[in-house]
C-alpha cells in the first residue's frame, strides 16, 4: 500500500508539472523585432528563416515563430550637422541626401515613408517637416548651407527628435544622423540622451564624414552605444565623396528590413535586453524590438 501510494503522489506531481509546463506555453506571448540582415557584400539578404537568426532575452534563446517583410511605414528624422565643420561637405549633402530620399520613397513593397530634415547648425532647427513627398524633401536637401562660425548640437537634436517621436506616436521611429568632426555645442551628460533614445523605440544610425572628434566623450558614447542599442549602425567615411553610397546603403537596410516574431514566456518581469544574432555564416544582423510593445510595458 505504502509503494502504491508513493506512485501515485510521484504521479501526481508530474502530471500538475506537466500542467504547468502547458499552461506556461498557452501563455506565451508573441513578440517582434524589425530585423537587418546583411550578406558579405553589405546587400539586403532575402529570404530568412527562422534557423539563419538567433534571438535571446537576456541570454536566454526564445523560438522564432516567424519572419515576414517590415511593411509597416517609417517615421525618418535625417539629422544633419550643417555646422561650419560641414562647409566643405555642403556639395556632397546635396547629392547624397536626395539619394538617400529618393531610395526610401522607391520603397520594393510601395510602402509610403514619412522624412524630416533636421539641421544642426547652432540649434536644431526643422529644414523640412515630416512628409511622403519625395520632391519637397529634395527641395530641403537642395537648400543646405553651412552656418559660418556655429558648431553643432546634435546631442540635444537627438533628445528633441525623440521627444517628437512620443508627441506624433511614431510607431517605427527611426533616426539617420550625419554628422562632422566638428565641436559638440550641447550641454548633455551621455545618459540624458541614451535613456530617452532608448526607451523611445528609435533605431538610431549615424554616418560620421571626416575623422571622428575628440572633443566630446558624451558625443562618442551616444554614437556608438546608441546605435549598438538600438538596433542601429556605426558608418565612419573619411572622404565626403562616399557619402552617397553610404547613404545609399542605409536606405537599402531600412527598406529591406524583416519583421522576427518570437515566443516569450508569460512573466511579470520583462527582460532586460533583446538580441538577435546571425546562426548562419556570413551574415550581419541587427534588431530593434517593435515600438508598441514597448509601450505595452514590454521591453
Amino acid at each position: 500500500m505504502r509503494s502504491a501510494e508513493g506512485w501515485l503522489r510521484a504521479l501526481a506531481v508530474v502530471m500538475l508539472a506537466c500542467g504547468l509546463t502547458v499552461h506556461m506555453a498557452a501563455q506565451a506571448q508573441p513578440r517582434s523585432l524589425y530585423v537587418s540582415a546583411l550578406d558579405r557584400s553589405g546587400v539586403p539578404a532575402p529570404n530568412l528563416v527562422p534557423s539563419d537568426l538567433v534571438v535571446r532575452e537576456d541570454r536566454v534563446a526564445r523560438e522564432i515563430l516567424s519572419i515576414v517583410p517590415a511593411i509597416e511605414p517609417l517615421q525618418i528624422a535625417l539629422l544633419v550637422d550643417n555646422s561650419q565643420a560641414a562647409e566643405s561637405y555642403i556639395r556632397e549633402y546635396r547629392e547624397a541626401l536626395p539619394a538617400f530620399i529618393s531610395a526610401v520613397a522607391a520603397d520594393a513593397n510601395g510602402v509610403r515613408h514619412q522624412v524630416s530634415i533636421i539641421t544642426l547648425a547652432d540649434r536644431p532647427t526643422v529644414n523640412t517637416d515630416y512628409t511622403s513627398d519625395a520632391s519637397q524633401l529634395v527641395k530641403g536637401a537642395q537648400r543646405l548651407f553651412s552656418v559660418s562660425g556655429s558648431g553643432t548640437y546634435l546631442l540635444d537634436g537627438i533628445r528633441e527628435t525623440v521627444a517628437g517621436f512620443r508627441k506624433r506616436e511614431a510607431s517605427r521611429p527611426v533616426i539617420v544622423a550625419v554628422v562632422t568632426d566638428g565641436p559638440e555645442l550641447s550641454d548633455r551628460h551621455y545618459d540624458d540622451v541614451l535613456r530617452p533614445l532608448r526607451a523611445s523605440g528609435a533605431a538610431f544610425h549615424v554616418v560620421v564624414v571626416g575623422r571622428p572628434s575628440n572633443g566630446s566623450q558624451d558625443r562618442a558614447i551616444v554614437l556608438s552605444a546608441g546605435s549598438r542599442d538600438t538596433g542601429g549602425r556605426y558608418d565612419n567615411i573619411l572622404a565626403g565623396t562616399a557619402l552617397t553610397a553610404r547613404l545609399k546603403q542605409v536606405a537599402a537596410e531600412l527598406t529591406h528590413q524583416h519583421k522576427v516574431t518570437y515566443a516569450h514566456p508569460a512573466s511579470l518581469i520583462p527582460p532586460e535586453r533583446i538580441t538577435v544574432s546571425a546562426a548562419r555564416s556570413g551574415l550581419t544582423v541587427r534588431g530593434t524590438p517593435v515600438k508598441d510593445e514597448r509601450e505595452q510595458g514590454r521591453p
